[in-house]
């Protein structure tokens, strides 16, 4: 039975969560700073932010594991005022997408500091993602619109697809191209993921259609409608400022794509779910997805990091999700997991163990892969 710390406020976090549209503000920080300071190093201050300032951030803040009370849920998950702090991502999103855009065709900068407006639109892109993520998990038509408008920065709207009826169907499993193996280095993990879930969203899209009864040239193609979010929002900014914007647009994209991926990575490596009699997997637990609780991480990312309650319970609104203490626990939070994750020997050494520790060192248990 899962048991779950006691709640010592309705929502202890409720006014942080607007602080989540910082992320997407990034790109209004950097000519500002620049200017500010005369230091050329703001225009990467996405990786800076991300991989350096919450990293201590989540030390000097430290962990909160606290929930809220059952008698609280549906209140809080009704609240409107938490679907506004995601809708508010967008347009935050998409006006730095536009000034960067602006920044990056000037002459004025040079080819070091374009490289970095793009690297920290890049990482604004990879939160879109997650943004997109926590909307397109939601029933209202609206909020699954908005998933897709947001997943149109990066060029990965098959993620709506893939994440949502291919990962959470066969998470922690070998067959899961986003569940890492035990053993396998990001850089392995990388090019697999990406291809065989865009693969899997491609055939699971054509099997739905199918069902349907409808061709894979229809208005009702999720790809189809997410692809072309993306065309539009291309098309319109290399009108806006010439071909000279195209290499700042898949810059971007690919550290978006990458920064989400990493994410797929460190969330369930080695990670796998019991069998039952019959041969099948049994339904996914707490116990099959990495946790963590560092306060400001989970801020910024929407509670993300508590995966463990996402993944045994996807209906639950981001503001509702809970810290179990029968999930598996992450050393530090995602931020700094991250950056672990770029030196395999390193990720080995921290998170080989703790894989290990999980299953009572019994290594048949844990995901290697077919």
């Amino acid at each position: 039975m899962t048991v779950f710390r006691p709640s010592q406020a309705r929502d202890h976090k409720r006014y942080l969560w607007i602080l989540s549209s910082l992320a997407p503000a990034g790109a209004l920080l950097p000519g500002q700073l620049v200017s500010l300071t005369g230091l050329g190093l703001f225009w990467w201050i996405g990786p800076i932010a991300v991989l350096g300032v919450i990293p201590l951030l989540d030390v000097a803040m430290g962990i909160d594991g606290r929930n809220l009370r059952d008698e609280d849920y549906e209140a809080l998950s009704n609240d409107h005022y938490y679907r506004w702090c995601t809708y508010a991502f967008l347009p935050i999103q998409f006006i730095g997408l536009v000034i960067a855009g602006f920044m990056w065709s000037s002459p004025e900068l040079d080819l070091v500091d374009k490289l970095g407006l793009a690297v920290t639109m890049g990482f604004v892109s990879g939160i879109g993602i997650n943004a997109a993520h926590e909307l397109g998990h939601r029933a209202e038509h609206l909020e699954r619109w908005l998933a897709k408008i947001a997943l149109a920065q990066s060029w990965y709207g098959h993620f709506f697809v893939e994440h949502n009826r291919g990962h959470h169907i066969r998470v922690a499993t070998p067959e899961d191209p986003a569940s890492a193996r035990f053993g396998e280095s990001l850089w392995v993990f990388l090019p697999r993921s990406t291809l065989q879930g865009f693969r899997s969203a491609l055939e699971l899209e054509r099997e739905r259609l199918a069902r349907k009864r409808k061709r894979w040239f229809s208005r009702d193609n999720h790809l189809l409608q997410a692809w072309s979010m993306s065309a539009a929002l291309f098309l319109a900014m290399t009108f806006a400022y010439g071909y000279v914007i195209i290499p700042f647009l898949l810059v971007q994209a690919v550290i978006g794509i990458g920064l989400l991926e990493t994410v797929n990575y460190i969330e369930h490596y080695g990670l796998l779910r019991a069998r039952r009699a019959d041969g099948r997997y049994q339904r996914c637990t707490p116990r099959d997805s990495w946790n963590s609780d560092s306060l400001v991480t989970n801020v910024f990312l929407f509670h993300l990091q508590r995966h463990s309650d996402h993944h045994a319970n996807p209906g639950r609104r981001y503001q509702t999700l809970r810290s179990c203490e029968e999930a598996p626990q992450l050393p530090f939070g995602y931020a700094t997991m991250i950056l672990l994750a770029l030196i395999p020997p390193l990720w080995r050494t921290v998170m080989d163990p703790r894989v290990l520790a999980h299953y009572n060192g019994d290594i048949t248990l844990v995901n290697r892969g077919p």
